[in-house]
């Protein structure tokens, strides 16, 4: 009832509602509701769709979506503050009526309170509720989610563009794509703003804490659990220092994990935030080796990106090999040359 009264419904879709993607489909249709994704939500409804809303739930146009809703529903989601206040600036309030699906009781009660908690699981939820909603009538839930979108985009800085087109053109490349993100610039620019292809397309260690070099290991482990699929680490200079040596696990097992090296010559990200703080960068400006060097040391192929647009043929020939490829990028030059 409280659904079928609103007129400015939202879905907020996390990780726990990866596996009941048809029944959010139809939800969010049957609803004309905007579906504003989570980091590991991202994929459940497909980049081209119009309710899809693939970003950060504590950006302002997002918090502006969530403030204006006079009913909100989330599923399978911890309303957690690295998803809903990642700036620490208080995040998105609910100001209409809320509604929670979780499959966790304790974690129902744990974090933010809502009007109507239910607990179960998501498929089982979703698929209940779909025949009882009422088909709704001029709830403009398209026109809001592409205002969300294209505010997005546009309040992206110059890098995190260009991060994103080199996600989208990965996306584009490798149907099926397995992408695994470390704490590095294209992945906070992903975590921001990425339409995902599916569920479980895109997982990512730079939310929360974050750990540096985790993408290389858990990139090979996602390949041995998925064979037959390209599987993509994208990785910065600093971070690939802490776990380099996972290159030769790649090459014993032969697995042909593809390593896109966002190459900026120390921890560009740190240190930005050290400038805008105005804070003496000191630790950022690290040594950068020779990674083609060290790649070929390990038995693994290596080539240097010298322009964007040969970016889907090296990324289709690495995906055919039998042994990992590091595809070394400067950010630079990608900045200044890609076509976004």
């Amino acid at each position: 009832d409280m659904l079928n009264r609103a007129k400015m419904p939202l879905l907020l879709l996390g990780g726990g509602a990866q596996d009941a993607g048809p029944f959010i489909r139809e939800l969010a249709e049957k609803l004309d509701a905007p579906a504003l994704m989570t980091v590991n939500g991202r994929g459940l409804l497909p980049p081209d769709h119009p309710l899809a809303v693939p970003a950060n739930p504590s950006m302002p146009p997002c918090i502006r979506l969530i403030e204006e809703a006079d009913v909100i529903l989330a599923i399978g989601t911890e309303l957690g503050p690295t998803d809903y206040d990642w700036l620490e600036l208080g995040g998105g309030r609910f100001l209409g009526q809320s509604i929670r699906i979780d499959i966790d009781a304790e974690q129902i009660a744990r974090s933010r309170l809502v009007d109507l908690p239910i607990i179960a699981e998501a498929s089982e939820a979703c698929a209940a509720l779909v025949p009882l909603l009422l088909a709704a009538h001029r709830r403009d839930g398209a026109g809001r989610a592409a205002a969300t979108r294209d505010k997005m985009i546009a309040d992206l800085s110059p890098v995190y563009r260009a991060c994103l087109h080199l996600l989208e053109t990965t996306r584009d490349a490798l149907p099926g794509a397995i992408l695994v993100g470390d704490s590095t610039q294209p992945v906070y620019a992903a975590s921001i703003y990425y339409p995902s292809s599916a569920p479980r397309c895109y997982f990512t260690s730079s939310t929360g804490y974050g750990t540096l070099g985790y993408a290389l290991p858990a990139a090979v482990g996602a390949q041995l659990a998925a064979p037959d699929r390209p599987v993509v680490c994208i990785i910065g200079d600093g971070g690939l220092q802490f776990t380099i040596q996972e290159l030769a696990s790649a090459r014993e097992i032969e697995a042909p994990v593809i390593v896109l090296l966002w190459n900026n010559s120390g921890y560009g990200e740190i240190k930005n935030y050290m400038i805008s703080k105005q804070i003496h960068p000191i630790g950022v400006d690290i040594w950068t080796p020779d990674f083609q060097l060290l790649a070929k040391g390990f038995g693994c192929e290596a080539v240097r990106l010298k322009d964007p647009a040969d970016l889907p043929d090296l990324l289709r020939a690495a995906a055919g090999r039998k042994t990992a490829t590091v595809i070394e990028i400067d950010e630079a030059d990608y900045v200044a040359n890609y076509q976004g």
